[in-house]
């Protein structure tokens, strides 16, 4: 069997999901293909757009975003993941109304429509929000909205 090159092994990560640059450099990396012929194939594949990082961040974070994350964690994992700031500001917008309704669906979701209103019972609601990557502003409006 041939030896495969490091833009094949990239294809194939590709062709699974999309990947971040810096993604594919760290599994390019673990394989120990030299750093030129990783740096040439990534070149390649972003000249040809089979890998854009801001094409992962839309995908990354609309999925987020469907699963009830809120802003701060989908930050942080692209901020993981490699993701230029830049680049995540323009996908992210802390004041976007949209948050308030994903935060009021994982919500639901995971609470029920019926809201407590002791206080232990909002601190265990306030720590799963704050846990799914929710501001405190937000958490705090539609906590007084539902009770």
């Amino acid at each position: 069997m041939a030896t495969r090159d490091a833009y094949h092994v990239a294809l194939d990560l590709l062709a699974r999901r999309e990947h971040t640059r810096t993604e594919l450099l760290q599994k390019l990396s673990r394989k120990n293909f030299p750093e030129t012929e990783i740096e040439a194939a990534l070149a390649r594949l972003q000249e040809q757009r089979l890998q854009s990082d801001e094409r992962f961040v839309e995908a990354f974070t609309r999925y987020r975003r469907n699963q009830g994350y809120g802003p701060l964690s989908i930050k942080q994992s692209l901020v993981a993941k490699g993701v230029a700031d830049d680049l995540i500001e323009a996908y992210i917008d802390l004041d976007d109304a949209d948050w308030l309704l994903i935060l009021q669906t994982a919500f639901k979701k995971k609470f029920g429509v019926k809201m407590a209103t002791d206080a232990k019972s909002k601190a265990k609601y306030l720590r799963f929000l704050q846990y799914r990557g929710f501001t405190l502003p937000q958490i705090m409006q539609v906590i007084k909205e539902e009770a």
